[in-house]
């Protein structure tokens, strides 16, 4: 929504004489000028309109007038009642009111005065505008507050700030082309203009003046924006796809998908891709595919963490969700990675929480339907039985993958990346070579681990080579093998249920061909890694 969309909206809704407008946002400057131009516009509102603000401090105040003794709500409220002005009325910071600060309740008297004086309101030309950075609204009154979004700076709001604080420099510490000034103004995306302003300031005193450098204090801004919600972690990730091992059919579909958000892919008139869930056996890449892909795209990725979201005061949880989508979108085009999302929503049926899971859970498959801003979610589960139906219908996700058991190619990778990883830049003198046929040889001696296990045993004989002073051996790693007992054999039920499951509902995250070229004689692993669960689907490129 942009400022001309926000003015006409807020114009028809003053027009109709709707009594309560509540706008949710911490931008009040930004706000009470859009609604100085949407007043003052006579195209929008024909009768003219004074303007008051009210806080708790001042009490109600206009530019030439400062009415007394006002500061309390109550007070305030009686004289708008009261007075035959017509005019527009912004109170500030009105939540607490309305029992939004944790330390509070909701203050009755204050809320029934408001409702005596609905009819007074409605009879004359007067509104009460309330903006405040929380969106609480008391029950009483959710049949006569409407509610209307204000949109962060967009990209011309934000060039122009850039260009502003240009003139304020000398033209000799200013190094920036126009694609430059687009750059920023498009990473800023996301940020309030109060934020933008301390990014590009600050960034002005780090540099000595402003150029394109600028973009790593932005991206720094940012990270301060997400983790003030308290719900979401920045992750940082230097992973790339070849930190994968295996996984070739789920790597393929996320290649085809990059650059999904750019004006090429708007040209071909394809809609941003939703997101993929990813479940199958725990230690087998599903989070690490979810680190690889910041990497991949080159967008930012934030950790929804489930447990944050269910805590505090009632109503708190449905707020925590909203928060975190609304931050999202806020840094998109970005990705939102749900792990083990089960945790979130396995107790829908029990309903021992009086229907909070049930209310965020509404608010997030809502979201995931229709959302309409570039934010890309990988949800990943352990335990897909637990999840409700609703989630795993076609339309919230593009795809379902399953992540079986590492085939024998599979392992031959996974073996070749973690032993690459420890010893490159290394002067120590291994005694082992990483060689196809090493890794084949081991990877025949791990039937049924899984990609963590591995890394474990590669960790484990690199300590027992450490101990005794010397290089890495292969026996190292076959004695590290043999010690290690298996996912597979100690949850052996549990992944066959899991692929039971997945036969048909999910597609295999393993290729084609590292099925089927899994052992040197063509065949599999033995029966119970043979019957791996999932869809066969090639995404080959």
């Amino acid at each position: 929504m942009n400022a001309t969309k926000f003015m006409q909206d807020f114009a028809n809704f003053v027009n109709a004489g709707f009594p309560y407008i509540y706008i949710p946002s911490y931008e009040e400057e930004r706000i009470t000028n859009a609604i100085k131009n949407t007043i003052s516009n006579k195209d929008l509102i024909k009768i003219d309109r004074k303007l008051y603000a009210w806080t708790q401090t001042d009490g109600l105040v206009s530019d030439d007038t400062k009415v007394r003794d006002t500061s309390n709500p109550i007070n305030a409220i009686e004289s708008v009642a009261k007075s035959n002005e017509d005019a527009i009325y912004i109170f500030k910071d009105f939540h607490i009111y309305f029992g939004g600060d944790r330390n509070s309740r909701p203050d009755y008297a204050v809320i029934r005065k408001l409702r005596d004086i609905i009819p007074t309101l409605k009879s004359s030309r007067k509104t009460i505008v309330f903006i405040s950075s929380k969106l609480v609204i008391p029950c009483d009154m959710e049949k006569e507050i409407s509610i209307l979004d204000f949109s962060l700076p967009n990209e011309d709001e934000i060039r122009t700030l850039i260009n502003e604080l240009i003139d304020g420099l000398n033209p000799e510490n200013v190094s920036l082309t126009e694609d430059d000034k687009t750059l920023l103004s498009r990473s800023a995306l996301g940020l309030t203009m109060q934020e933008a302003e301390n990014a590009f300031c600050r960034a002005i005193v780090n540099l000595k003046g402003l150029n394109k450098n600028a973009l790593s204090i932005i991206h720094e801004e940012k990270n301060q924006v997400v983790k003030k919600t308290g719900v979401l972690e920045f992750v940082k990730s230097d992973l790339d796809i070849n930190d994968i091992g295996g996984l070739e059919n789920l790597k393929k579909w996320l290649i085809r998908r990059n650059n999904s958000w750019s004006e090429k892919a708007k040209e071909y008139n394809l809609p941003a891709p939703k997101g993929v869930l990813i479940t199958g056996i725990p230690g087998c890449g599903k989070s690490l595919t979810a680190k690889a892909m910041s990497a991949i795209w080159g967008l930012p990725l934030l950790k929804l963490d489930m447990g944050k979201i269910f805590g505090g005061i009632v109503g708190s949880s449905e707020e925590n969700m909203r928060k975190a989508i609304a931050t999202a979108e806020a840094v998109a085009p970005s990705i939102l990675w749900v792990d083990e999302i089960e945790k979130g929503f396995s107790g829908l049926k029990s309903g021992g929480d009086s229907g909070t899971s049930a209310r965020v859970f509404g608010t997030f498959l809502t979201w995931m339907q229709e959302k309409t801003a570039p934010v890309f979610v990988i949800a990943t589960a352990n335990d897909i039985s637990s999840l409700p139906p609703e989630l795993l219908r076609k339309g919230r996700f593009d795809e379902i993958f399953f992540v079986d058991l590492p085939t024998s190619k599979e392992r031959e990778k996974i073996f070749s990346v973690h032993l690459k990883k420890r010893m490159k830049n290394s002067n120590i003198h291994h005694e082992i070579e990483i060689t196809d046929e090493i890794c084949r040889e081991l990877a025949n001696e791990s039937i049924g681990y899984v990609g963590a296990e591995i890394e474990q045993i590669v960790i484990a004989s690199m300590y027992e080579a450490f101990y005794a002073d010397r290089g890495l051996r292969k026996d190292d790693i076959l004695k590290s093998i043999r010690e290690t007992v298996p996912l597979s054999s100690t949850q052996r039920e549990q992944i066959l249920a899991l692929r039971e499951w997945a036969k048909e509902r999910a597609v295999l995250a393993t290729a084609v061909e590292d099925r089927e070229s899994a052992a040197p004689d063509g065949n599999d692993d033995g029966d119970f890694v043979n019957h791996q669960g999932g869809r066969i689907v090639d995404f080959d490129l």
